[in-house]
């Protein structure tokens, strides 16, 4: 199980930290990803960190202002997003798989779990 929390409403150039925590599983072998999706639009890749840590990938509209990591002790995956836009709006999603390929890893398809949604609001 996924569970995520630390959405907000915050003005723009705020920041918010997310947090993923991860039951049933370990965040060391898993491939674990942030997704996001604004009210009309298609599920968005946000970022995601292989497991291991090593291979860190983002959106190329987030690099810079986001940055994904993880606490293997912990078993908790985070999403540090800074400088925040409006555009950022989105209910945010963190998900995990135990098998994902690095042509994949940008694929929604590729994750076999997902935590519930957490709420960001990003004001003008």
């Amino acid at each position: 199980q996924l569970q995520a929390c630390g959405g907000g409403l915050v003005q723009a150039g705020a920041s918010l930290r997310l947090s993923c925590a991860v039951s049933g599983g370990t965040v060391r072998t898993l491939t674990t990803g942030w997704f996001r999706q604004a009210p009309g639009k298609e599920r968005e890749f946000v970022a995601a960190i292989r497991r291991g840590g090593a291979s860190i990938h983002y959106l190329d509209s987030v690099k810079g202002r986001f940055t994904v990591s993880k606490d293997n002790a912990e078993n908790t995956v985070y999403l540090q997003m800074d400088s925040l836009k409006p555009e950022d709006s989105a209910a945010y999603h963190c998900a995990a798989g135990a098998g994902v390929i690095l042509s994949s890893l940008r694929s929604a398809s590729a994750y076999n779990y997902w935590g519930q949604g957490t709420l960001v609001t990003v004001s003008s």
